[in-house]
């Protein structure tokens, strides 16, 4: 049931918001909205051409970075800390400040005891506001391109206009999470009397130390953004963070109820709904295979514990108040998305259980982040445009333009740039093991090593947390990662559509390759499936595969134990 609410809930809300934001973003700027620009001596009516848009985009987004370095750096001086926590390491704001700047919220940190309030609110929450406004901003940019604008919009118009969009959606969002019981408060962690006393490390212990703070407002946006991460480091497995059933519905449904939007408004920007139909069927038959998967592989026990536990589905690391199915349908949507945040240990999952995460960030475009997701799913077309243009012979064209040797060498770099940065990391990774701080052998140790970096590339966020991950190495090789992952897939698909603009259209005849049919669609699937597997299967069948098949096998009749 919750699976089915999920799905209807998010398609229900995205179509009515998709048509908001397409009529949103073809208006011209509101009175309002070119004042306040105007006061920020921003000229709302001055068009970019992809080239400048490009360098607004790069430009504000390194100020943003290095002022929440600083912050992050610095936080024990500033104010809004009555917990007294310290400065963060150098590698670790480097790291923290790279992951809320690329919309990732890969936390190498414990949320509620590493971050002050100041450092939360002004640093974390104004990313996360900031950073899905960039990707919408981009979408937008690369559509226009696509039409034949070579003046592809405003980028602080476009930016503004989504943090429009986002702040009155996520103060809808906390307030409905503030009357399910998520904490929305100023005041310092909570202390409270244990029941019966413990002891720990040969001391008694009498109290329990809760920490709050505004977590609706930061849940929301986390949420709502594809943003991830979570004000407490287990993320919405904690109790304060997600209380009840209907938090639970809430938060899932915001997974993806904007990536879903935006798929509906770029098919009615582009006055091709048929279009944006084709797309939202394939990102939507691969989201139900990747759920069905998930929630059908934690049904199975887990092998660990057999004949130890009850009977029933692998509850490892998993809220018995939310179950496997609840769980795996979490897992299985915020790595559809680039949300990133958990309601269970995705460390803990059954080998094939943690198989779909991984799989959903290598697509990274079935939903995905707010405006990159699509943009991904654009590249996408235009190889199987390509591909489908060799088939029969004819010059590939993308809505009546020629696409030629540059947009396809573009597009080329930036599928092969997933692979080089996520395997060649976990390569060099594997290779040190005293780097690497796994806390698994073998089979299970590359996947946590795989994902680690999976996660950094599609700008995700979640992980498999046996991995000891709070190191320079981790924190600079990831820096990296989310870097180049997030900027360079935006930069290429905008250079693209730059491209396109300043040629000239052809008029579309019976000829011309559709790209809104049922054929284009399924060629479409198979081409991002096929692209995908012949990269990544090699690493995931001495990952999870391999170590599902040895689970798999026949127990000892003596020992007990599998063979």
């Amino acid at each position: 049931m919750d699976i089915f609410l999920t799905y209807l809930l998010a398609s229900g809300l995205a179509l009515p918001l998709g048509v908001l934001i397409a009529r949103l973003y073809a208006a011209p700027a509101s009175p309002f909205t070119a004042g306040l620009l105007r006061l920020c001596g921003v000229d709302a009516s001055r068009g970019m051409g992809w080239r400048q848009y490009g360098s607004a985009l790069i430009g504000t987004n390194v100020l943003l970075g290095l002022s929440a370095y600083l912050i992050y750096a610095l936080q024990g001086a500033l104010p809004l800390n009555p917990d007294g926590i310290g400065n963060m390491r150098w590698d670790t704001a480097l790291h923290t400040a790279a992951s809320f700047i690329t919309n990732t919220n890969q936390q190498h940190y414990s949320g509620q005891s590493g971050l002050s309030y100041f450092s939360q609110l002004v640093a974390t929450v104004t990313l996360q506001f900031v950073t899905p406004a960039v990707g919408m901003a981009a979408l937008f940019a690369v559509l226009r391109g696509l039409k034949g604008q070579a003046n592809v919009g405003n980028y602080y118009l476009d930016v503004t206009r989504a943090v429009g969009v986002l702040v009155p959606a996520a103060f809808v969002l906390a307030l409905l999470l503030t009357s399910q019981g998520v904490p929305s408060t100023y005041g310092g962690a909570k202390v409270a009397q244990l029941m019966e006393a413990q002891t720990v490390e040969g001391k008694a212990v009498t109290t329990q130390t809760i920490p709050v703070g505004p977590v609706a407002a930061m849940v929301a946006i986390k949420q709502l953004g594809t943003n991830g991460g979570g004000w407490y480091g287990p993320n919405s497995s904690v109790p304060l963070e997600n209380p009840t059933p209907l938090s639970n519905l809430l938060s899932m449904t915001s997974l993806i109820v904007f990536p879903i939007s935006l798929v509906f408004a770029s098919g009615l920007f582009l006055n091709r709904r048929r279009f944006g139909g084709a797309i939202i069927a394939v990102m939507s038959v691969t989201s139900a295979a990747l759920t069905f998967g998930a929630v059908m592989a934690e049904r199975q026990p887990n092998a660990a514990l057999s004949g130890l536990a009850a009977p029933g589905g692998n509850l490892e690391g998993k809220e018995v108040r939310l179950g496997t199915d609840a769980t795996a349908l979490w897992a299985s949507l915020t790595t559809q998305t680039s949300n990133g945040s958990v309601a269970g240990m995705h460390d803990s999952f059954n080998p094939l259980g943690g198989l779909v995460p991984q799989l959903g960030m290598f697509l990274n475009d079935v939903y995905g982040g707010i405006g990159v997701g699509m943009i991904n799913m654009l590249v996408f077309v235009v190889l199987t445009v390509f591909i489908a243009g060799l088939m029969v012979g004819r010059t590939p064209e993308l809505f009546g333009r020629k696409i030629e040797v540059r947009e396809i060498k573009l597009a080329s770099l930036i599928i092969l740039l997933q692979p080089l940065l996520v395997l060649g990391f976990t390569a060099a990774a594997v290779s040190f093991p005293e780097i690497t701080g796994t806390s698994n052998p073998g089979f299970h140790g590359l996947s946590q090593v795989l994902y680690e970096y999976n996660s950094a590339y599609a700008n995700n966020g979640s992980g498999f947390e046996g991995l000891g991950d709070n190191t320079p190495w981790w924190n600079v090789t990831c820096a990296i990662v989310l870097i180049l992952a997030r900027f360079l897939p935006i930069l290429g698909p905008l250079a693209i559509a730059g491209l396109l603009a300043s040629k000239k259209a052809a008029p579309e005849t019976s000829g011309t390759l559709r790209v809104d049919t049922p054929i284009f669609a399924g060629m479409l699937l198979s081409v991002m499936l096929l692209l995908q597997l012949l990269n990544f299967a090699p690493t995931l069948v001495l990952g999870p595969v391999a170590e599902q098949l040895t689970l798999s096998q026949p127990a000892s009749p003596t020992t007990g134990v599998q063979k």
